[in-house]
Formats: structure tokens, sequence, C-alpha cells
């Protein structure tokens, strides 16, 4: 609200406040003139009605932000603006900002002059009247708007994501089937009441529930919302020049006073060239702009700190967009780890993998075709047996019908065909064994994978040959199939205490200790089982024949020697043969498609947030009046919302650039002048309190009370 709207006498004294307006009711005020319409009285007329944009409250039916000056605040009358726009959520609707550019913009009092029509319409319905909307809205129309208000608020924000990372807490307590199916097969048979109910809420498969996806999707709505008008604010508040200046700056403060020889309209030229060179924005009052007691304004007003507005936006938006690339990755990204013998060959196919995860809008069947096989996998070791070095010589097919190509996979050096990486993550020894009959004719042979236990790669195996040629057994037709369980050793040394070990990673004397089963491994009936472990309910323990002896529960077969590394004894004159040792490579091949956008979003989030705290946002007012004597009477104060102790700082040597440019350094204080009569439209024209005698006490007194006030504010 301008000061030409303002209804003051000008003359009397105001020894009072009365109360004010009630809500509803913004329009009534004292006829007599003795009490300022919008509730603040400025008896000492420090503050200029379109100053620093401290706008009271002209609606009466809404509270002021905490922190801005009333009518209670003695010798002031303006207070630390809020410098950015509230968001949805502040003092006001539910989700709707004071003003399009918040407290302090030219358009506050537009916006709430707004506030009071909406008031008014609301009392105007009447009690009778409890569902009618503002201007006649339609009542389903008028509750949509409420709710996108309401759901686009920065408490809901918070609200969503809480529950998002609430919902996320069952999906790390539960096995989900996408990772483990077995886990969640075996929960479903132990938990047989609890495990059907968590079934049917989705417990099992927590990140693809309808709930979890309603949630997520809620957040994305409601951070799109919440930011969408805050950059509209923010785009605004770039182009929009800063609030005009107060009618006694340097009563803010730590402002200051003092004499130039230059008239008014220079001295405010030469202070916005020297603010203007430490990059703020600045602006002079328009030529033939005239203050309320009708003389010329002939102040400055600059402003500096909107990289901080603009770093939380970036921020924000970042952190929107991170979301949604790791959602859309979730969505269409795969990941599956595959075992690879050296001299085999593996395709992207699933069955290819040993273990496979992809997201709800990945088609397996559409996998990019390439094949890769391992040539050669190498190892170096450290004496003490920690690694140094490991690579993997493969040959690859990017597509169908390309050409081959060679290529070394490394640890974190991964091969990469379009949106799939192919990494290295492990390795291994894989025995090979081949089964020979009575007539030494090969029944099965096979490298079998062993599983690492220690650093210096003692190896669990697991051998099960299904088809063995043996006959059937008993009226029920029961399969002779063999199992063999071992413990592989790279560098087999014996030890008095615990038996067989390996002394070193690297195979440079492979051994491996084995016990043999015979009977029913149960691999034909559908059931899905552990390839690493033996199911030895329907099996016996052979006593086998090999270097250690005859009919031995345990031989230990030497790989390298060609006499120690045959078993025999088996049933039906069977023979199994560890004839050498081979090395393999896991693989993992993770699809991300969206992981450079994740990574990009990272960088932004980072950035805007060091903005958002490094920045900060601050004011500065210059205003000129012409001196008794010639050249003019130079004022400047300023505020910062955030960091008083270096605005201080600041504030003092802006204070000396302004000195120097708009007169001597030495230039003196002026002397302590009455205060010009105040028009009909000057803010204080009602005051009966006398101005102090000097700047220091001017800007004294108004110093505690709109420190005061920015504290409250902060």
């Amino acid at each position: 609200m301008t000061s030409s709207t303002r209804s003051h006498e000008p003359t009397g004294s105001a020894t009072g406040l009365a109360p004010k307006p009630g809500r509803g009711s913004p329009d009534e005020f004292d006829p007599t003139g003795t009490v300022d319409p919008t509730g603040t009285v400025d008896p000492a007329g420090t503050a200029d009605d379109e100053a620093v944009g401290f706008d009271p409250d002209s609606s009466g039916g809404r509270r002021l932000p905490e922190g801005h000056a009333d009518a209670g605040v003695a010798g002031v009358a303006v207070a630390p603006d809020a410098f950015a726009p509230p968001g949805p959520g502040e003092p006001g609707e539910p989700g709707e900002p004071d003003g399009p550019e918040g407290p302090g913009s030219p358009d506050t009092g537009r916006a709430r002059a707004g506030g009071s029509r909406r008031s008014a319409d609301r009392d105007a319905a009447g009690p009778g009247a409890p569902n009618a909307t503002p201007a006649g809205r339609h009542p389903a129309l008028a509750l949509a708007v409420r709710s996108w208000r309401q759901l686009t608020s920065m408490r809901t924000a918070l609200l969503l994501l809480f529950l998002l990372a609430l919902a996320a807490v069952p999906g790390s307590l539960l096995p989900q089937r996408n990772i483990n199916p077995m886990r969640v097969d075996h929960y479903l048979s132990s938990h047989r009441t609890l495990g059907p109910l968590l079934d049917k809420l989705s417990g099992f498969d927590v990140f693809a529930a309808p709930w979890f996806a309603a949630i997520y999707l809620l957040l994305f709505i409601s951070l799109i919302g919440c930011l969408s008008s805050r950059i509209r604010w923010h785009i605004k508040a770039l182009f929009t020049a800063p609030p005009k200046a107060p009618a006694r700056p340097g009563r803010l403060p730590g402002g200051s006073s003092w004499t130039s020889p230059l008239a008014p309209a220079d001295a405010t030229a030469a202070a916005r060239a020297a603010l203007r060179r430490r990059r703020f924005r600045a602006s002079v009052a328009a030529a033939g702009a005239r203050r309320p007691d009708g003389s010329p304004d002939h102040s400055v007003a600059a402003e500096k700190g909107y990289l901080r507005e603009t770093g939380n936006l970036v921020f924000h938006v970042a952190l929107v967009g991170l979301l949604a690339a790791v959602g859309f990755g979730a969505w269409f990204g795969y990941s599956g780890t595959t075992l690879v013998v050296t001299g085999d060959s593996m395709a992207n196919t699933i069955i290819s993998y040993d273990q496979f995860s992809g997201g709800k809008l990945v088609d397996t069947a559409k996998l990019r075709p390439f094949s890769l096989t391992l040539n050669r996998f190498a190892a170096a070791y450290e004496p003490n047996g920690e690694p140094s070095n490991f690579r993997a010589d493969v040959s690859y097919s990017p597509d169908l019908d390309s050409p081959t190509h060679e290529a070394t996979i490394r640890v974190n050096h991964p091969l990469v065909l379009g949106n799939a990486k192919i990494y290295l993550i492990g390795h291994g020894y894989a025995p090979h064994f081949v089964l020979r009959d009575a007539q030494r004719r090969t029944v099965w042979q096979g490298s079998v994978p062993c599983t690492p236990r220690d650093g210096m790669f003692t190896s669990t195996c697991t051998v099960k040959i299904p088809d063995t040629g043996l006959a059937p057994l008993g009226a029920r037709k029961e399969p002779q199939q063999l199992a063999f369980s071992g413990v592989f050793t790279p560098t087999t040394h014996l030890d008095p205490a615990q038996g067989y070990i390996s002394t070193f990673p690297a195979a440079r004397a492979p051994g491996l200790t084995i016990t043999g089963f015979v009977g029913n491994l149960h691999l034909n009936e559908g059931v899905p089982q552990n390839v690493y472990t033996v199911d030895t309910r329907d099996m016996r323990q052979l006593t086998l024949n090999g270097p250690a002896g005859t009919a031995r529960q345990a031989q230990v077969l030497a790989l390298n020697n060609s006499r120690q590394r045959t078993l025999t004894g088996l049933p039906g004159g069977l023979s199994l043969e560890a004839d050498s040792v081979a090395e393999f490579a896991t693989f993992q091949v993770k699809s991300d498609p969206f992981k450079d956008e994740a990574l990009i979003f990272a960088v932004l989030i980072i950035a805007g947030l060091i903005a958002s705290l490094r920045v900060h946002r601050r004011r500065l007012w210059v205003r000129a009046r012409p001196a008794p004597g010639g050249g003019s009477v130079v004022e400047i104060g300023g505020l910062s919302r955030s960091h008083g102790d270096g605005f201080a700082v600041e504030l003092s040597q802006l204070t000396t650039l302004v000195r120097e440019a708009t007169g001597p350094v030495g230039g003196q204080e002026p002397a302590a002048q009455p205060e010009p009569a105040a028009g009909p439209g000057e803010p204080g024209a009602g005051g009966g309190a006398a101005a102090p005698s000097t700047t220091e006490s001017r800007g004294t007194a108004a110093g505690g009370a709109a420190s005061n006030a920015s504290e409250r504010e902060h």
C-alpha cells in the first residue's frame, strides 16, 4: 500500500493506538485521523511508505510473519524483510505465498489487497453459506484448488519424503523376489500365517508395490508443483528493481550520513556507479520521482545475493532430477552375474546368468545380443599373498552380425557395450574332471568352479554327475547318481594341526581332498537346488581307492602329478580323474541407461548447496537530500537477512567506498537539522516524537528496534 492511500492528518498527536480492525473488516479506520489504518505508526518519521518493501499488513485479516515491525516497536517502523518469497505452507493460506515476490516486493500490497477482497467475500457469504466459495467458484473446483495447494506445499513434500523412507524399510528387512526368490519361498514356508499376508501386501516386492509407487509419484508431483511456483517468483524477482530506499537509511543498524559537495542527483549517480563496481544490482529513483512530501526523490536501491536463492532452486531441482534418474534407471535397468571358465563363453541371455535382476519395464527377450569369451585370466600377487593385479583377456561381439573384438577387463575398468557395462568382480579355480567307465571310455567331463573360502583361495568344490550309466536299483528304480565333495588348495601344504591347507593363492601345487557319494540326487524332480552343496538324504558314502591308499573315505589328489590324480573303486568300475585346473572369472553385467544423468544431477546438487550456503542476501540504500549550505547530505544503510557480523564489515567497506565516490574522505558529519515538515501523506506526520539530535543517535535508536525485530525473524 502506498502513502497516497493512507489517511493521516497533517497535524495532531497520536498518543496511543486504537485496536486494529477486526478480521474481515480491513477497511475500517479511525475517521479522526489519529490512528493509522494499517496499524503502524511512525512517530520518528523514519519510515517511508514505499521503503524497503516492509509493507504492513493491509488486509487486517492476516498476521505478519514474525520479525516484521508492528505498532509496538517504538522509534522505528521497519524491520528486515523476508528476502526470499515464502514457500507454500508459510503464513497465509495453505500453499499460498504472501505475494508473487514475498514480503518486500513491489507487488506485495496488491497481493495483500487481494487477500482482503477474499476475506470480504467470505464475510459477505454470511454464516448461512458455509460452503460458499470466492467469486462464485464451484465447490468442487474450490476443493481441487485447496487440495493442489496442500499437495504442493513444502510441509506435504517433507511428509511424503518421510513416508518414502519409511516405506523402504520393509524392503531391507524382508527378502525380495527380484533379488533372491529362494529366500522368499523359504520365508513363506517358515511363516505359514504371516507370510501370505505380507505377500498380499507386496511385502516381498516392496519397490514394485502400488502403494510405494503412489508415494513416489505424489512426492514428485509435490516437489515439482512447489518448485514451479518458486521458480516463477525467482525469475520475476530477477527482473524487478530492488525496493525503494527508506526515508532515513542512515538510521538502520550500521547506517551513517555525511555531507557531500555534489548535488543530490550527482551524488546518487556516483553512489550507484560505486555499488555497480561491487557487482550490486543498483537502480536510481526515476527522474522526476517525488517523495510523499513533494520533494525530489534522490535515492539508490541496491541488492546482492540472488545467487543464494538460485543455488537453493538448483539444489531442489537437481534433487528431483536425481530421484527421477534413479527411478527410471531402476525401471529400465538390469543387473546380472555370470561365472565364465577360461575358454568358455557367455551370451547376454537370461539363461546365461547365475543371478539376474531387472526392472519392471525390462523385456528380457530383447536384451542387447552381445557375446563374450574368456580367453585368459591372469592374477599377480605380492610375496605375502596380497593381490596386486587382475586381468581378463576376452573376445566379444557387440551384436549378432558384428565382428569379434579383443579387450582386457580389469577391476574398475569395465567393458562398455552401449548402456551395458561388464565388470570383473571375482575369480577362482575350476578343476577339470573326467569320469570313465571300465573300458576307459569317457562317460562325463567338465570344469567345476570351486568357491573360495579365504585369502589363500582354499576353496570348496562340489561335483554332481546325474548320468553315470549305472543301472537303477530296486523296485522303485532309484537312480545311481554320483556326487563328490572336496576342498581345493592352490598351493598345498600339510599342516600337522589343520591338515592340508593353502599357503599361497597362486596354483603352484594344486591339491584336492575329496569324498564320494552314490544314490539319488533328486535333480530331475523340478525342485531348485544349490549347485554348491550336496543333498545326501538318499545317498551313501563311498570308500575310494587312490593315492592315499585303498578303501579310504577321503583321498588327496595332486593335480600336477599324473600318477596321483585318479580315483578308483567306484560302482561299476568307474573312475574319476582330475586332470587339470583352470581359472574362472566372475563378471557382472549392469545396464543403467540413466547413470550419466544421475551423475550430472548429483554434481548440480553439490554446486547448488554450496551456493545456497556461501552466498548471503543483502540490500543497501543510499539517499541524498539538499544541504542548507549547498551540496547534499548523503545517508547510507543496509540490511542482511543472515550473516549479520559479516555484513557489518561489508557495510563499513561499502560506506567508505560510497563516501569516496560522493565527496572528500574527510567530509564532516552533517550538523543536526530540524526535521522538515511532513506533508499530508508523509509517514510520521501525526507523530509527536522528537527526532534524535545527531546521526549517531538516530542510528542507535532505529538500530535497537530493527535488531530486535531481526532476531525474532531469524
